[in-house]
């Protein structure tokens, strides 16, 4: 199933503004020898491989089921969303606590600040930009959630890892400006150093929060409450089912979901009969949700009083 426009929207956009980014940002870094504009260009850096990699695991994504991969290679996206996540660990924290600490130990002033102060303002400008393209897209699906449970829900890591990727490029700029005034202000080098650290710090944060995230999505989550319901309740209107019960469902990409359903079938239907009505209900759950990809009917007696009564559905009238 093809992903959602948007997304690669995204994506490209954040690129595009990276790259440009990165290449201001190391020119002012071997201008002025600044540990924290160093910092940041290798900040940069990897945000502009970070969506290589996304759309790369985008690409892989989109490839059709084969013999190997009978439900495709949707999972795909979550493996290089995780990737993703460990570069901005080891190479961008890793990297920027290295340069932070080697330059506490051999500190040295700040060459024409004022070459920093430009490209930390212009590169506010840029990252601001694609902040607002990512936070736009991420916000449509958010409704009245708050922005970490949103990303807890969301099933579209491309999305939320650019916005979190800008959200601590904004920051980490905010870092390298007052490192900059600090240490040109005080004459203490040492501070670009300092200023270098924190914005290590926050990488590794950053990272470890979307590690978390693609590694829930990589293992297996289930599609929201609203989609459960609405499978269940395609079973309602279907005469010959007498109760239904979800037994799982599991997102293998942001568009695809396979879902299993336990299903009491009237005694007086013949086997012709019930393959009848689960082809019915394979169509009219297809029909609500497109993005279920695949669904397993299991034909089993289930009690008359539901355990769980938000995962089933009442009989169906004749």
């Amino acid at each position: 199933m093809a992903r959602r426009p948007s997304s690669k929207f995204v994506i490209y956009a954040a690129l595009l503004g990276n790259l440009l980014v990165a290449l201001t940002k190391c020119i002012a870094a071997a201008v002025t020898g600044s540990s924290a504009m160093l910092s940041e260009a290798v900040h940069s850096v990897v945000d502009t491989g970070d969506q290589a990699v996304l759309l790369y695991g985008m690409h892989r994504a989109a490839r059709a089921p084969d013999d190997t991969h009978p439900l495709g290679y949707g999972r795909e996206l979550y493996f290089w969303s995780f990737i993703v996540a460990l570069l901005i660990f080891t190479i961008g924290a890793g990297v920027t606590l290295y340069e932070g600490f080697h330059h506490i130990r051999h500190p040295h002033p700040i060459e024409n600040p004022v070459v920093n102060y430009v490209v930390l303002g212009l590169s506010m400008v840029f990252e601001g930009a694609t902040w607002f393209i990512a936070w736009r897209e991420f916000s449509k699906s958010t409704g009245d959630l708050r922005v970490l449970d949103a990303v807890r829900q969301s099933k579209d890591p491309p999305v939320f890892i650019v916005l979190f990727e800008d959200t601590a490029a904004l920051i980490g700029l905010l870092i390298a400006l007052a490192g900059t005034f600090a240490a040109q202000y005080f004459d203490a080098p040492i501070v670009d150093g300092i200023a270098s650290i924190g914005i290590g710090i926050l990488l590794a944060g950053v990272a470890f929060l979307l590690a978390r995230e693609s590694k829930g999505l990589l293992i297996g989550e289930p599609a929201s409450r609203q989609i459960r319901d609405c499978i269940l309740a395609s079973a309602s209107p279907i005469s010959g089912i007498e109760r239904a019960s979800l037994l799982f469902t599991v997102h293998l990409s942001p568009d695809q979901i396979v879902a299993a359903l336990s299903v009491d079938f009237k005694d007086t239907l013949t086997a012709p009969e019930i393959e009848q009505k689960v082809t019915e209900l394979e169509r009219a759950i297809r029909s609500k949700i497109p993005d279920v990809l695949a669904v397993f009917i299991k034909p089993q007696a289930l009690p008359n009083t539901a355990k769980n009564p938000a995962l089933q559905v009442a009989p169906a009238e004749t």
